[in-house]
């Protein structure tokens, strides 16, 4: 363990106890007592233990007690050979540490003192420690003001770049890397982050503000917002930093004299509202210009910024500027993937006496559109064409195939409003081999009119695609698995098929991707039937309602693809055409 430990000493032989008396004597102690195994994990704990750290009795069972509780002053987990309570497990001898670091349930750090001595078990012969756990001397575990924190050894620093390299290259959330940030920074370096960005406008805004208090990271939205412009000739240090000078100290009486701009007005109030009696400014350089400024700034601790401290500050900056720098290229491609998923994405037409809602959900990690998409268009003016499908890939590629896939296949149903779905589909089929750019895509093309028997007909071909499934109003559901034929582009020379089906009045039709239905975990058998019970159980809702329900409900969790649905809905019996 990091913190002050004192007096050692070998037992000569471990106090046996049986388990039956272990646990009555446990709850007999006022002190927080914790039982680990010879391994280090625990055995049982009493009510005081429970209260003091938050973890009710299964929390704890099991669990490794140096992995679970055992912190530094950052939070951090404690490597295992600097724990000198784990050496006094493993050779059996009794130890003694002062003021250290827990974590307790909720996430927060409790400064704890800790006796250790060994026992084993006379009915099972298992052996381990007694750990006693107890709020420390004030002298030892004065903290806060006045506190002077260790200075980081070089190998701290680079497990620090490690980690912060780490931490911000695994997101592309501009947001959530900040918040990385700041994590990584406070308490380690500081009591406070403060971050500034310019924005594309050239604009500065204080985008997060992060304390440290109690043992958690607060955000103070208070001290966030727009802030006022940069001025190209001022030499204070934040308006230096964000033109994208060297990084520099500041403290309150950085700010005493008049105020040459905007932004020393607000550093001044930053320093008044925070406590802040020393900081350490640096900027974030992107590739090709800078991005903004982080603060780190001193309340809880006497000791003050040094310029040594610089060169680490600068060498995190430059690690959060190239990660920004690629959260914020992927933001500019996801709003023109949605630029481009609206023009692609059609408005569904007015079709008298049908229903008709559509649904389209990108893909979670790709370029927020892909290749699935849904289409419905008139024909004539008693049928209409509805076309579900999916190109491979869920990215700006994929998209642009659809787009290809999606126009060729509205001329050629247009151009041939009489001809059954499949001869569409092959025409198609043919054209992509010569034409488009698409490898291959799944597809379900259908015709939607009533005929003169008032009754409502779907007929459709299905190019390797989930099937439609039909739901009557009284909550049956099955799959049309008729007029299934191979995917376009399969290279094979198959006839399609067409199917035909009667809608009842009241029925609802869906249409969909496989992103509704596939996971990583379970067979695809498995989403059919969950789609399958939950579009009958909402058969009485609302189309609108029943698609944003069927997606809430379906989709898997772990899903990784993008998801389109088109569902109609045929009228009453009454008031069909």
């Amino acid at each position: 363990m990091t913190g002050h430990t004192k007096g050692s000493g070998s037992s000569p032989r471990p106090a046996a106890v049986s388990g039956s008396v272990l646990g009555a004597a446990l709850e007999d102690l006022r002190a927080a007592v914790v039982v680990i195994d010879a391994d280090g994990r625990i055995v049982s704990a009493n009510s005081a233990a429970q209260g003091m750290l938050g973890h009710r009795t299964e929390e704890f069972g099991g669990q490794d007690f140096h992995d679970l509780l055992h912190r530094d002053s950052h939070g951090h987990a404690v490597p295992r050979m600097r724990c000198r309570l784990r050496k006094a497990l493993l050779a059996g001898t009794s130890q003694h540490g002062e003021a250290e670091w827990f974590a307790r349930q909720d996430g927060t750090l409790v400064r704890l003192s800790w006796f250790s001595t060994p026992w084993w078990s006379s009915d099972s012969g298992q052996r381990g420690a007694w750990v006693v756990l107890y709020e420390p001397d004030a002298s030892t575990s004065q903290g806060g003001d006045g506190e002077v924190a260790a200075p980081l050894s070089e190998l701290d620093r680079l497990a620090l770049l490690a980690e912060t390299t780490t931490q911000l290259t695994s997101t592309l959330d501009v947001e959530e890397a900040l918040r990385r940030l700041a994590a990584l920074a406070v308490p380690r370096l500081a009591d406070w982050a403060v971050v500034d960005l310019l924005t594309e406008r050239d604009e500065v805004r204080r985008v997060l503000v992060m304390e440290h208090k109690d043992g958690v990271l607060l955000e103070r939205e208070d001290l966030q917002g727009p802030m006022p412009p940069v001025l190209e000739d001022s030499p204070m240090p934040l308006s230096r930093a964000l033109r994208g000078a060297a990084s520099s100290l500041a403290g309150p009486a950085t700010y005493h004299g008049p105020p040459d701009s905007g932004i020393a007005v607000e550093q001044a109030r930053l320093f008044t509202e925070t406590g802040m009696h020393s900081a350490a400014i640096a900027p974030i350089r992107g590739l090709r210009n800078v991005l903004g400024a982080l603060t780190l700034g001193r309340t809880g601790r006497s000791d003050a910024f040094e310029s040594t401290d610089l060169p680490l500050l600068e060498d995190i900056t430059r690690r959060a500027g190239l990660a920004l720098d690629n959260a914020r290229l992927f933001e500019r491609q996801r709003k023109v993937a949605e630029t481009m998923q609206r023009h692609l994405l059609p408005q569904l037409p007015q079709v008298p006496g049908i229903q008709m809602m559509a649904r389209y959900v990108p893909a979670p990690h790709a370029s927020f559109v892909g290749g699935d998409w849904y289409d419905a268009f008139a024909l004539t003016e008693g049928a209409h064409a509805l076309v579900i499908g999916d190109v491979v890939g869920h990215d700006l590629t994929a998209a642009a195939g659809m787009a290809q896939v999606r126009n060729m296949l509205r001329a050629f149903a247009w151009s041939r409003p009489h001809d059954a779905p499949s001869a569409v589909a092959t025409q198609l089929e043919e054209a992509l081999k010569n034409i488009a750019e698409v490898p291959m895509a799944t597809m379900i093309l259908a015709t939607l009119a009533v005929e003169g028997d008032r009754l409502w007909r779907l007929r459709w071909t299905n190019a390797g695609h989930p099937p439609p499934l039909l739901i009557t109003h009284d909550g049956q559901a099955r799959y049309l698995t008729d007029g299934h034929g191979i995917l376009l582009g399969a290279g094979l020379n198959r006839a399609r098929l067409d199917a035909v089906t009667v809608l009842p009045p009241r029925s609802t039709v869906l249409l969909y991707t496989d992103g509704l239905i596939e996971s990583p975990r379970r067979g695809i058998d498995v989403g059919l039937d969950r789609l399958r019970r939950h579009a009958a159980s909402l058969a009485h809702r609302p189309l609108e309602s029943f698609c944003d329900l069927l997606l809430e409900r379906v989709r898997p969790d772990d899903n990784d693809d993008d998801v389109a649905v088109l569902a109609l809905r045929t009228p009453a019996a009454d008031s069909a055409r």
